[in-house]
């Protein structure tokens, strides 16, 4: 039978012991957002466990509904794996399951089919892909989701859709100066770097080069001033992370192996992320390309340089530049950054390097947000009852600004506090100390305000495109 029909048996059967790892011990429970909202244990990493363990025994029908519903309703945090004291890779397990289920019966409704055609015939073609985000970004930079948002007219539609705008709208740069901002002269070519600068091959990502280039030029820009100079390799291409978390493996595994050629040009160099999805999937290439005889070795050897910027910046060390004055400001973890790539002071000490920022952490900022790829499209009711959660932390904080290290999170966040009348900023955390370098002079005076830069002031934007507040689909209303 072909590899992709026995995708979740031979998953189950090969990797016994990461199934059999997990003792039931009930610890995951309350790091589960599903299972916190819902109160059923099908509905925890401990229950869909029990529930792969019934199907690879044969105890419970592949299709069946219980099975299904429960394995689609998972987030995929991997929140349970921080938590977990067995060590179990549940993550894979889940995977593998989608897979699975992917081939062996039909997408969930459109949504579901449309997700699968574009991810199969958009996705895996970098040039249609290209197409895409240059499309997107004409409508958006139009202010065309804005004006739809204004009308309703997404909201007559459905709300599906009128969400799905939202997120697009939401990956607009904000782009505000502050004219009493000083800035110096000094340029990062002429800062003392303390001997040979270092090296990184920098994975600019589809939807971050796509909907946020800002952010890879800003990444550029700091490692640059702390020591490292950056490369992108031409070649690459999406992670792979949709696919994966979609079921749809050997889309993943064909994107892995020409990301794993791309950047075998300079094998040493650490390669950087600045998207917490991102870096969790290539950091996975070693296990999801480990029956491959050609790819294996150089795929573990790949997954083993990974580094998000925030890592990467404690290695250089992070020089502090002028204060920035984005208002009281939090932090929301990406949970592929978090529990993936294990990166949970790196992203602060970031932030810590920023002179003047007035920091208020978040309450559950370990807990997902809600957006997990297209989770936010797929399964809009549970991922509005997460996401109400997180808007009610964040209004709590009396935060005007929040960072975040993902482009999903970013535009989950940005799109509930938009639709809810949250005055909210949000950015990643490279930009804030991105915008502390500028107003030091780090880039020079020609360079005092870089084309694709943000620049921060009090004043928040907040425009959700009508007067007063906007509704948001009622399973998220009532969560507000």
């Amino acid at each position: 039978m072909p590899e992709t029909k026995l995708q979740l048996a031979s998953a189950l059967a090969t990797e016994e012991g990461k199934l059999l790892a997990c003792i039931h011990c009930g610890l995951c429970l309350e790091a589960c957002p599903t299972y916190i909202h819902t109160g059923d244990e099908n509905d925890s990493p401990r229950g869909r466990i029990y529930l792969m363990r019934a199907v690879e025994e044969n105890r419970l029908s592949l299709s069946s509904n219980s099975f299904t519903t429960h394995i689609d309703r998972c987030l995929g945090c991997r929140a349970c794996e921080s938590a977990c004291p067995a060590g179990v890779q549940y993550g894979q397990l889940l995977e593998a399951a989608r897979s699975d289920i992917a081939n062996g019966g039909e997408r969930k409704g459109l949504t579901g089919r449309l997700t699968h055609f574009v991810l199969r015939r958009v996705w895996l073609h970098p040039s249609r892909l290209r197409l895409a985000f240059t499309l997107s970004r004409l409508m958006r930079d139009a202010r065309v989701p804005r004006l739809l948002l204004k009308t309703k007219l997404t909201r007559l539609i459905s709300p599906r859709l009128e969400f799905a705008f939202a997120l697009l709208d939401s990956s607009s740069p904000i782009k505000l100066e502050d004219e009493n901002a000083t800035t110096h002269t000094k340029a990062a070519d002429e800062l003392p770097l303390g001997g040979e600068p270092a090296r990184a091959a920098l994975f600019t990502g589809c939807v971050m080069e796509g909907l946020f280039a800002r952010v890879n030029r800003a990444t550029a820009r700091v490692l640059k001033v702390n020591g490292c100079r950056t490369s992108a390799p031409a070649r690459q291409v999406c992670c792979g992370a949709l696919h994966a978390h979609a079921g749809d493996l050997d889309g993943a595994r064909q994107l892995a192996r020409q990301n794993v050629d791309a950047f075998e040009d300079d094998p040493t160099a650490p390669i950087i992320t600045n998207a917490g999805g991102c870096g969790a999937m290539l950091a996975s290439y070693g296990h999801i390309l480990e029956h491959d005889e050609k790819y294996a070795a150089r795929a573990r050897a790949f997954s083993a340089r990974v580094r998000d910027v925030s890592q990467q910046l404690e290695v250089t060390g992070a020089r502090e530049g002028a204060e920035v004055d984005a208002g009281r400001t939090t932090y929301d973890a990406s949970c592929h950054l978090l529990h993936g790539q294990r990166a949970s002071l790196a992203p602060l000490k970031m932030l810590r390097a920023v002179t003047g920022l007035e920091f208020k952490p978040l309450d559950g900022s370990d807990v997902c947000c809600g957006g997990a790829g297209v989770y936010n499209l797929l399964e809009p009711e549970m991922s509005a009852r997460v996401l109400g959660e997180k808007l009610s932390h964040i209004k709590d904080t009396g935060a005007e600004t929040l960072a975040t290290g993902n482009p999903g999170c970013h535009m989950q966040i940005s799109a509930g506090a938009r639709l809810t009348g949250l005055p909210l900023r949000v950015c990643h955390p490279v930009e804030l100390l991105d915008e502390s370098y500028r107003r030091a002079g780090f880039y020079g005076a020609s360079a005092n305000r870089p084309s694709d830069s943000q620049a921060f002031s009090r004043s928040i934007p907040h425009d959700n495109g009508s007067k007063g507040r906007a509704s948001l689909p009622a399973n998220l209303e009532n969560e507000k």
